[in-house]
């Protein structure tokens, strides 16, 4: 970006939450736009990528947000193949982007890895993610620290060059890093005690036939105050890093 454009972090929407999260507290874009807090007190766009619409031109802002989706992206949809090749072209141009959850995963699709469902099973609730290493997403974060997660789907190959950042018990690839600009978390560092919650009730049935239980699930949601850590560390560290 030129010194006098408009200082600008642009959403791909690749997915909305449950709906009864839509309804009481808006779209993903909103949900990170709240976590990110005065942290970036500039303007935010949102780009619907499952659309015709033109995906972000890359010297429009910057950084760039990819959201999470209930979609999945072993489905190789054209608007997913679309997209993974604008990861390929942020990341040759140095561009700074993170991906949640489905932004996770189509990064490491796109760059070379490989996403299926996790072999370990779904992925819901309070989590402990451990740090393998430091890294100016996880902040003031101690080395083991507590997330929200709600995700079938993994990143089961990593691709090449990538540096893992952290792990869960049903993770092994909680986060990575591709080079000094690109983040990936499997968590959701956008949303809190309320979101979380309203997924787990929209998830109750297939939650129960996956040999679950979601009332145990919901007792133990309680404050994680490092969940949203990735979104203002890649803002502070990353994204306002001269």
């Amino acid at each position: 970006m030129t010194k006098d454009a408009p200082r600008r972090i642009t959403v791909l929407r690749t997915g909305d939450p449950v709906p009864s999260v839509v309804a009481r507290r808006g779209q993903f874009a909103d949900l990170i736009a709240q976590a990110v807090g005065d942290a970036w007190p500039h303007d935010w766009a949102t780009v619907d990528v499952r659309t015709d619409a033109p995906l972000p031109d890359l010297d429009g802002s910057n950084a760039f947000v990819i959201t999470g989706s209930s979609s999945s992206v072993t489905e190789r949809a054209p608007w997913m193949l679309r997209t993974e090749e604008w990861i390929r072209q942020a990341r040759a141009r140095e561009k700074k982007v993170l991906g949640i959850c489905f932004g996770h995963q189509l990064i490491g699709q796109a760059l070379g890895g490989l996403v299926a469902k996790n072999p370990r099973g779904r992925e819901i609730g309070k989590v402990k993610v451990t740090r393998l290493e430091k890294d100016p997403i996880f902040g003031d974060a101690e080395e083991s620290f507590f997330v929200y997660a709600t995700h079938v789907d993994s990143v089961v190959t990593l691709p090449e060059g990538a540096r893992v950042l952290a792990t869960t018990d049903l993770e092994p690839i909680a986060a990575f890093a591709v080079g000094p600009f690109i983040r990936a978390v499997q968590y959701h560092p956008e949303i809190d005690e309320d979101v979380l919650r309203a997924y787990v009730e929209a998830r109750r049935e297939v939650i129960r036939s996956e040999d679950l239980d979601p009332d145990d699930i919901v007792r133990k949601i309680d404050s994680a105050p490092h969940n949203s850590a990735a979104l203002r560390g890649f803002v502070r560290q990353i994204v306002l890093h001269p």
